[in-house]
């Protein structure tokens, strides 16, 4: 929910790709390479990673500070790494760009698996609450999953409440949770482009 909402914020906001990386040395090997033409953002439990620059926070990035993003999360980014090698094309999804997401899916009108980050390996909630959110946009046959997860949105009508249908985080997340749960406010759909390294390079 939150890495990809601060992915599709960041782009939108005029950096030029996000380079997502599953851990945390590998960002900081990336920093080291790139110098101040990136900039680093990342959380561990909701809490940034010491010696990084920024956050996860999508408010965080609505000006850019670099041209490149180096972006590490606990579920979000590593997902994101573990996609690309099983699937033939990668966009992300998030509340924010949620109309764009599904315009997509339903123009390829190809096959397409909704991947939820989760929590540390686990089924989370607010993950399956977007990805419900996107299935009903895309008037497709179901798998049983996704029906599930489509009957989850339905139970909130109310995006915050979805979110918050899981204990999100620490507390002091309130700001975060009602910003990614603003819907269809950006028109942009990162894509999967490469992988640098091991990080995956997103970029509109």
């Amino acid at each position: 929910m939150r890495a990809t909402s601060t992915i599709v914020q960041a782009l939108a906001s005029g950096y030029q790709r996000v380079l997502s990386c599953a851990e945390i040395d590998d960002a900081r090997a990336l920093k080291e390479e790139l110098g101040d033409a990136a900039i680093t953002g990342g959380e561990r439990e909701a809490q940034r990673i010491e010696g990084f620059e920024a956050g996860a926070s999508p408010r965080e990035f609505l000006e850019p500070r670099a041209e490149t993003l180096i972006l590490s999360t606990t579920n979000g980014t590593r997902a994101i790494v573990s996609a690309v090698d099983g699937c033939g094309e990668v966009v992300l999804g998030s509340l924010l760009n949620l109309d764009a997401v599904a315009a997509l899916a339903r123009e390829r009108g190809e096959d397409t698996v909704i991947l939820c980050a989760g929590y540390k390996d686990a089924f989370a909630i607010d993950d399956a609450y977007c990805a419900g959110r996107i299935v009903a946009l895309l008037g497709a046959e179901r798998t049983d999953a996704a029906v599930a997860a489509e009957a989850i949105a339905a139970r909130y009508p109310n995006a915050v409440d979805g979110i918050n249908a899981r204990t999100y985080g620490p507390p002091g997340l309130e700001e975060d949770i009602a910003w990614v749960a603003r819907e269809s406010v950006l028109d942009v759909v990162p894509r999967f482009a490469r992988m640098v390294g091991p990080a995956a390079e997103v970029m509109l």
